[in-house]
C-alpha cells in the first residue's frame, strides 16, 4: 500500500509533509505535490502534517479521487524530487477546501 496526495493539495501545496518524510518520496509540480508509490514506505508520518488533509492511503482515497493514485505515479516520474520544506503559495489559505480543483492542476 502507498500514500496518495489528493485533490485538496492543488493550489495549496504546503510542504510540511516533505519535512517529515524519511525516504524523500515527494515530488513537486507547479501547484501540487505527489508521492512516488514505489518509494513510499507507508510510514504515515506525512498524514498528520498536511494542514489541508490531502494525503490518504490508497485504500482510503475518496471514490471521486481514485484517479489520483495513477496521477501521483505518473507525475512523480517526471517532476523533480523535493526534500526540504518551502513556504506555501501566498494564496494557499484561499484554496483550502475548495472543491473540484482537479482542472486547476498544472503539469
Amino acid at each position: 500500500m502507498t500514500f496518495v496526495v489528493g485533490e485538496n493539495c492543488i493550489k495549496c501545496k504546503h510542504t510540511d509533509c516533505v519535512e517529515v518524510c524519511p525516504v524523500d518520496c515527494f515530488y513537486e509540480g507547479p501547484n501540487f505535490l505527489v508521492i512516488h508509490p514505489d518509494e513510499c514506505i507507508d510510514c504515515a508520518l506525512c498524514v498528520p502534517e498536511c494542514p489541508v488533509d490531502a494525503i490518504f492511503t490508497e485504500d482510503e482515497l475518496p471514490e471521486d479521487q481514485k484517479e489520483f493514485l495513477q496521477l501521483n505515479a505518473e507525475l512523480a516520474a517526471i517532476w523533480p524530487n523535493i526534500k526540504q520544506m518551502k513556504p506555501a503559495p501566498p494564496d494557499a489559505a484561499q484554496w483550502k477546501d475548495v472543491p473540484a480543483k482537479r482542472k486547476l492542476l498544472e503539469r
